[in-house]
């Protein structure tokens, strides 16, 4: 199979007939041979009846159905486990990603020598209050990953079946699958300038919100992509450094008690900081032991309630 495309949803129902009329279109015009996974994120419309209608026409149609709202990662989560196409293109269910795109995201991968391509909605539609804060966040991103693409948060992108097979998306993360796949090995990152639709149907079902949980997204993947798997070296090294500063702070205090005897130690300021020091430090590498002990024995923390599956 040449291409999976995984869309996540959210109460689409009206977009979802024009949308996979569309990407067919597409598909048999360009002798491609296809599957489109619909991932419902816990709709409270009828967008699962209008998958399982579209399915009964077109086989190549998939649905997957969650009990209830994970969010945007838990649904690419659960499309790239069940992705089989040798490319795999993400993209949005309002129609503001145009699947006229396909073609060329899929060929960049395929002969371009990419492991990922993101699009880069170069004129967007979104309201003033959208634009200026994803512009920041954009710089900002790219300052602190190093990965040089102009819009991380683009639904539109392409990857390697390998990429989306070899990394782990939960939480918001979503908007970092650049900066997950640079850290699982995967540096031949591109861009692709895509057309930005105005949307059609619905509402968008995003608040500013998520650019402050975006913030603290990026830290978590810089944190645990650097010390997820050996907690040690961060807990158990600061820990270390602090536990022998208050050492070193009890050592000078008690030699100039007993050998200079000119005041009382538990008097002076130091001794609360050389104590206060050596019980962080303890906590601290207790704390990176008790993370090396999950690190080998957690489970895995992607499990969704799926309520129903259409062709999978």
């Amino acid at each position: 199979m040449n291409i999976s495309v995984v869309i996540p949803l959210l109460n689409e129902e009206e977009s979802l007939p024009e949308l996979a009329a569309w990407i067919e279109r597409v598909m048999l015009e360009h002798n491609l041979t296809y599957e489109v996974l619909f991932v419902d994120d816990g709709s409270r419309d009828g967008s699962w009846k209008v998958i399982e209608g579209l399915s009964v026409k077109n086989p190549c149609l998939k649905g997957i159905k969650f009990r209830r709202n994970y969010g945007k990662a838990a649904a690419l989560n659960v499309g790239f486990i069940h992705a089989a196409g040798d490319v795999v293109i993400t993209m949005d269910a309002d129609m503001q990603d145009s699947p006229d795109e396909i073609p060329g995201l899929y060929e960049m991968i395929r002969t371009g020598g990419y492991d990922l391509v993101s699009g880069w909605k170069k004129k967007r539609y979104d309201p003033i209050s959208k634009t200026i804060p994803t512009r920041f966040y954009n710089w900002s991103t790219r300052r602190m990953s190093g990965i040089k693409l102009h819009d991380f948060n683009c639904g539109l992108k392409a990857y390697k079946n390998d990429v989306i097979k070899s990394i782990e998306v939960y939480g918001e993360m979503h908007r970092y699958i650049p900066v997950i796949a640079k850290w699982a090995g995967f540096n031949r990152i591109g861009e692709k300038v895509v057309v930005h639709r105005k949307r059609k149907y619905g509402k968008t079902k995003y608040g500013l919100d998520r650019f402050f949980k975006g913030y603290l997204d990026l830290l978590t993947i810089n944190f645990t992509a650097r010390f997820g798997k050996r907690p040690m070296h961060f807990f158990g090294l600061l820990g270390s450094l602090l536990f022998l500063a208050g050492f070193a702070i009890a050592g000078y205090l008690t030699y100039e008690k007993f050998f200079q005897q000119a005041f009382k130690m538990t008097e002076r300021p130091l001794f609360f900081f050389g104590l206060l020091a050596m019980i962080l430090g303890t906590q601290l590498f207790v704390a990176g032991f008790l993370g090396e002990m999950i690190t080998r024995t957690a489970a895995d923390k992607n499990q969704y309630l799926v309520e129903k599956r259409l062709g999978l």
